[in-house]
């Protein structure tokens, strides 16, 4: 019941207010103005670069934290563990705006760069521009992904490789016959995460749209048409269902992967 009411009746709603058109009849012009629409163009091409360059950021840092911090003594991991919880979880309008007030064009740090350096520009991006956006979001997506990974570490057994040395395997061997192969299931699973997680982000993104330079986004574009609504709300009904079928597509792939790393479990 909560499934069919919370999920499947929007869903359904979605897809109606997608095909229907303002007379009544059912066609495909909000989907072709969408696609002739270069604002809206923009803003999928940059969700999808920015969800792309997050995943791969968050994977290719969160990855080996997470392996390090499998490695550590109690005491700190539990501190570290901690320090991800928390950052994972402070991903909203506060984030935003904490970096504005840090990095922003009269932001804490950039002041404190000018005043040092005799700068006139700001020497940061601006928050929401597209590499200050990538700054924003991997504060959280980073932790996230060692929270998301840090489990699957736990399958990687010290006995394979200590089996590993003794038929006088390199550690380079092991990695790549054993501990790649185990592990690159549980990190595809993670990327795909991030990257559902990043094109559907919206507080962070509304909070820092009206920096300089500011991107358009899936998720912007939807509030934008939900505040306007003047032509009606199938634009945002699109946009919607483009999401919703990024976010099926990667949950199909995402338990494809677990389904392939359950042998190790």
């Amino acid at each position: 019941m909560f499934t069919t009411v919370m999920l499947v009746l929007p869903a359904l709603r979605l897809l109606n207010d997608t095909f229907q058109q303002p007379d009544g009849s059912y066609g495909v012009g909000h989907i072709t103005k969408v696609a002739q629409n270069p604002v809206d163009r923009q803003a999928i091409g940059s969700s999808l670069a920015l969800g792309l360059v997050q995943a791969t950021l968050a994977t290719a840092i969160g990855a080996p934290a997470a392996w390090l911090i499998t490695r550590m003594r109690l005491g700190g991991r539990a501190f570290w563990l901690s320090l991800m919880n928390v950052a994972s979880n402070f991903a909203g309008i506060g984030l935003a705006f904490g970096f504005v007030a840090l990095i922003g064009s009269t932001g804490m740090l950039t002041l404190i760069v000018q005043a040092l350096f005799g700068i006139a520009d700001n020497p940061f991006p601006s928050p929401g521009s597209f590499n200050g956006m990538n700054l924003v979001y991997l504060y959280f997506n980073v932790p996230m992904f060692v929270l998301l990974t840090l489990p699957a570490l736990s399958v990687l057994k010290d006995d394979w490789q200590e089996a590993a040395e003794v038929c006088h395997a390199t550690r380079w061997q092991f990695w790549r016959y054993v501990g790649i192969p185990v592990l690159s299931p549980f990190v595809i699973a993670g990327w795909l995460l991030v990257f559902t997680w990043t094109i559907g982000v919206y507080a962070v993104a509304y909070a820092v749209a009206s920096s300089p330079n500011a991107m358009r986004l899936i998720t912007l574009q939807i509030g934008t048409t939900l505040e306007s609504s003047v032509f009606g709300l199938g634009r945002a009904a699109v946009l919607s269902v483009l999401l919703m079928l990024l976010a099926v597509l990667t949950t199909v792939l995402y338990r494809l992967s677990l389904k392939r790393a359950a042998r190790w479990l």
